[in-house]
């Protein structure tokens, strides 16, 4: 399209699309899904925004599309008419507007700067950056390793700095505490924050022990001193703890649930097959310190073993395996989730039990003991489209696929079980696709541990995207399966307009 002679002195990108005609905005529409559109009421109104814009589409290329309709020249203003929006009430005369999957999406009203436009295009579902919250005018915000190596060099106030992630539901709960101490702090003390989540800032998170999100560490005169943990915090504690900062106190060791005073038999891989010899009906609950559903569970446990203690005719015992201590058991009889249920009649294994989570489903269930419905096949045994990897075949088959988007996951894992159907729709699309793949890799087995540690993973699931085996980048967009498909049609798309550009230039 035909742009006028100011644009070009502009340096306006050539990756900015002109479009007039209704005909070609539709087809724009059908063949891109990730459109942001200036309308403008002429030319000049658009100068500003079409130098911005410039450099949005140089970030975006090849994730989204930058468009311009002049609604000032004859042909347009009908396209404009079209598509009913008139720049002419907006203030500044320009208007944007966001158009996904070849329909409107929704008005752009976040902030006109490079870095917001450029986080919104990447990814349109998600929330707004935390600097474009005003209430977070206080906070420093970093976006770069050389932009906090600076900040620690010229920094000789205390400094407190958030290390987090943008999806990460701590983090959100406590910056509206962390932005009201930076701007009662203001002055005297430096608080600020750095979203570190991208593979680009390893070094930092090695450097800064960032094992988990926020990550919040205290500076003086740009020397780490050490970590500030308390993230329930407020503004007040905040500021009350930068007055005599101190590291923290190292927790006392959790009390073993077997060293407690209960009634539940604790049982070891030595003392295992005796006692279930000697009893004809157990329960036996295999269970991880760490695990928080475990913990949920323990007191009516606990209730339902004392009822069945003291009962006249007990229909059985409940005992207990820390399947992380007691490795043979757990590796026996194929433990990869906690807490898990097993009854065992007369010696024998004789169920695994799903949902016994309370003391009166525990009874009734030991009064009547049957066989549970059979379980949901795991992931991998399904047919679906999605390739399941281990450690030994990983890197092999992911060199042999162009893009590779692959979850790491753990069976237990709640976020896991609401993406698997939509990653698995996703993989569905794009099955004749020989050059694509959706993969999956179960960090809960033992074969993958190092591998999942060696790809970064440090939560569950964390999304990574190769190109012929080769790492690019974490995925951070949308989990839903529109998400997952419009990564993967973009990077098509990229490749056609490649082979296009080529045919073009032979």
């Amino acid at each position: 399209a035909f742009l006028p002679a100011f644009v070009y002195s502009l340096k306006v990108s050539p990756l900015i699309e002109k479009v007039s005609d209704h005909k070609d905005f539709k087809k724009l529409l059908r063949t891109r899904n990730n459109i942001l559109v200036l309308y403008s009421k002429s030319a000049a109104a658009a100068e500003s925004s079409l130098r911005l814009l410039s450099s949005v589409a140089q970030e975006v290329k090849g994730r989204g599309t930058i468009s311009w309709i002049d609604c000032g020249d004859t042909e347009s203003r009908k396209l404009c008419k079209k598509m009913k929006v008139n720049p002419n009430s907006k203030e500044k005369g320009v208007e944007l507007l966001h158009y996904k999957d070849g329909a409107f999406h929704t008005e752009y009203n976040r902030a006109v700067t490079l870095k917001s436009m450029v986080a919104f295009l990447k990814d349109p579902e998600g929330a707004p950056l935390w600097e474009e919250d005003p209430e977070a005018k206080d906070v420093v915000h970093v976006d770069s390793e050389k932009e906090l190596r600076r900040l620690l060099k010229k920094e000789d106030r205390p400094l407190l700095m958030m290390f987090y992630a943008p999806w990460c539901g701590v983090c959100k709960r406590m910056m509206p505490s962390y932005q009201q101490a930076a701007t009662e702090l203001k002055g005297k003390y430096v608080l600020a924050g750095m979203n570190v989540y991208s593979s680009e800032f390893e070094r930092i998170k090695e450097e800064y022990n960032v094992r988990g999100y926020p990550t919040i560490c205290y500076f003086e005169k740009g020397k780490f001193l050490f970590h500030f943990e308390n993230y329930g915090a407020t503004a007040a504690d905040i500021a009350e703890w930068l007055k005599n900062p101190q590291a923290p106190q190292p927790q006392a060791p959790e009390i073993p649930w077997s060293d407690e005073e209960n009634v539940v038999y604790h049982l070891t891989d030595d003392d295992f097959d005796k006692f279930i010899k000697d009893h004809s009906s157990v329960l036996v609950m295999f269970h991880a310190p760490w695990c928080g559903h475990c913990k949920k569970m323990k007191p009516e446990y606990e209730k339902a073993a004392e009822f069945l203690h003291v009962a006249s005719d007990s229909p059985g015992v409940l005992a207990a395996v820390d399947a992380t201590v007691n490795k043979a058991l757990a590796e026996r009889y194929h433990i990869s989730g906690f807490p898990t249920l097993k009854y065992f009649k007369d010696g024998e294994e004789k169920y695994t039990l799903p949902h016994l989570r309370t003391k009166k489903k525990i009874i009734d269930w030991l009064l009547n003991p049957e066989a549970p419905p059979p379980p949901e096949p795991a992931w991998e045994e399904k047919q679906t489209s999605v390739i399941h990897l281990a450690g030994e075949d990983f890197r092999e088959s992911l060199k042999k696929k162009k893009h590779t988007l692959v979850m790491f996951y753990a069976p237990w894992c709640p976020h896991c079980k609401n993406a698997i159907p939509h990653f698995t729709t996703a993989a569905e699309v794009f099955k004749e696709d020989r050059k694509i793949a959706y993969a999956a890799v179960d960090c809960a087995k033992e074969q993958n541990h190092d591998l999942c540690k060696q790809e970064g993973v440090d939560g569950y699931p964390t999304f990574n995207y190769y190109n012929y085996g080769k790492f690019v980048e974490k995925y951070s967009g949308e989990r839903g399966e529109s998400g997952f498909t419009t990564f993967m049609r973009t990077l098509r798309e990229r490749d056609h307009e490649r082979v296009g550009k080529k045919k073009d230039e032979l």
